[in-house]
């Protein structure tokens, strides 16, 4: 256990704030930069690798996520976010400086890197702040910061692109990211939990490998080039091999990434497929809500960014009323039969639907959403000893993350399927993504029996928060 001292001296709101400044900056450069692609191509050239200013970041920071809970174990909470912020403002300002489109891919790599510990360590760090009837309140706070700045992203990234250009989207990070810091670095003392243990270097290149190949497969597969072409069979196998042999090292190394423990609880064998599905259907609302709202009633994208405010506070508000609970199995039961109706009613919609309407079903899939998604880290955390509260967060953050990447793969697959041969145009995109949607109601009811399996014990935690 740790010491109780050490911990208590934290400063906890002012860590809180700049926990939360980090994981917000990790989310919006994910998003931000997409509505800025076009301006930068026109800027530096090279538009058959465009796609890769948004693949970089997301593969570089989902393949570290693992790494930097067991990082922060070792090295401690503090050093190891202060290290990372570093890195990822390093790699802002590198991207806003880059001359040619591989610059600018290099430096995405590099702010990848750095943002990988950026919604992770926060995750972990608030629940050692915090006492355990509040944790999964706070860890709402992180789910609401996660959808305003999913959905929001684009529409800042539009307004600073107007204004300024498209190189302030990355310029920006360096006032709010050294404020992050700043706080973080004064305010935040918890204690190492991980002793003096060498960090599994070899699992955590492993895992980053097969993260990579799987996440290739999910960027080409099906649209870039066919499923059962050379180019996605040879990555799908790299990660087959890659994720055998890491299992293979987890077994027999002194201080796993992951331990093997960790995959025979009966809570986690649950919990981490369920989250991956979360993943894969909260991209579909985040990447396809917004680019209905425009094609089905004509706005422009500060508009449509507005349009999206039923979606976006109810997911922020309920997120953080529903982790106030002390029973978490019925939220979660009733948040995936709430996704369910709420991807019924999207499924639904048309060109010629009222914005209430539309605003309803958006309204009902954030309150799904919002009981879900921290609830479900919530159960994880409380379901293992202190000394693997790091190490299981991360593995649920990224798991999180390749489920994010597979949903943009598989909706964008559906999407192009429903277009192919019809006359490209506003009114066949207000047509074919309705369609996208209502995908996600079957989805969503597989994840409603997935978490029906959830042990009674899910809601009696069997851990405390450090320093509480």
């Amino acid at each position: 256990m740790a010491d109780v001292t050490t911990a208590s001296r934290s400063n906890v709101p002012l860590a809180t704030a700049g926990l939360l400044i980090g994981m917000l900056l990790s989310v919006l450069d994910q998003t931000v930069v997409a509505i800025a692609l076009p301006g930068i191509a026109a800027d530096l050239g090279g538009m058959d690798a465009i796609g890769w200013i948004i693949t970089s970041y997301v593969l570089a920071s989902t393949a570290t996520g693992a790494l930097y809970g067991r990082l922060s174990d070792r090295f401690g909470r503090r050093a190891v976010f202060v290290t990372a912020v570093t890195v990822f403002l390093a790699g802002s300002a590198l991207c806003g400086l880059a001359r040619t489109m591989p610059e600018l891919i290099a430096a995405r790599t590099l702010q990848g890197v750095g943002a990988g510990a950026l919604f992770v360590l926060p995750t972990i760090a608030l629940s050692e702040l915090y006492p355990q009837r509040l944790r999964g309140r706070v860890q709402g706070l992180t789910g609401g910061v996660f959808a305003l700045a999913g959905v929001g992203g684009p529409l800042v990234g539009g307004a600073i692109t107007d204004a300024w250009g498209w190189r302030w989207i990355f310029y920006v990070n360096l006032p709010l990211g050294l404020i992050g810091l700043a706080l973080t670095a004064y305010a935040l003392r918890l204690p190492r939990t991980g002793g003096d243990g060498r960090v599994d270097l070899t699992g955590a290149a492993l895992i980053a490998g097969a993260t990579v190949s799987l996440l290739l497969v999910a960027e080409w597969g099906g649209r870039a080039h066919a499923w059962h072409s050379p180019v996605i069979l040879a990555p799908a196998g790299a990660a087959v091999a890659l994720a055998a042999l890491f299992v293979w090292r987890e077994r027999r190394a002194a201080n796993p990434l992951l331990p093997p423990r960790l995959f025979a609880d009966p809570v986690l064998r649950v919990v981490l497929p369920a989250t991956a599905l979360l993943g894969a259907l909260l991209v579909g609302s985040i990447v396809y809500l917004p680019t209905f709202l425009q094609a089905a009633y004509g706005m422009g994208a500060t508009t449509a960014g507005l349009a999206l405010n039923p979606y976006v506070l109810t997911f922020m508000v309920v997120s953080f009323v529903a982790g106030g609970g002390r029973r978490v199995k019925p939220y979660l039961l009733a948040g995936s039969l709430v996704a369910v109706l709420g991807f019924v009613l999207l499924g639904g919609a048309g060109p010629g639907t009222s914005y209430v309407l539309l605003a309803v079903g958006m309204g009902v899939l954030g309150a799904g959403f919002g009981l879900l998604m921290q609830n479900l880290v919530v159960v994880a955390q409380n379901a293992v000893s202190p000394a693997d509260l790091a190490a299981t967060t991360s593995a649920v953050v990224s798991v999180r993350g390749l489920g994010l990447s597979f949903g943009v793969a598989v909706s964008g697959s559906l999407l192009t399927r429903e277009l192919q041969g019809v006359a490209p145009g506003p009114q066949a995109t207000a047509e074919a993504i309705p369609d996208v949607l209502f995908w996600g109601a079957p989805a969503a009811a597989v994840l409603v029996a997935l978490l029906a399996l959830l042990p009674r014990a899910v809601d009696t935690p069997t851990m405390q928060p450090i320093g509480r």
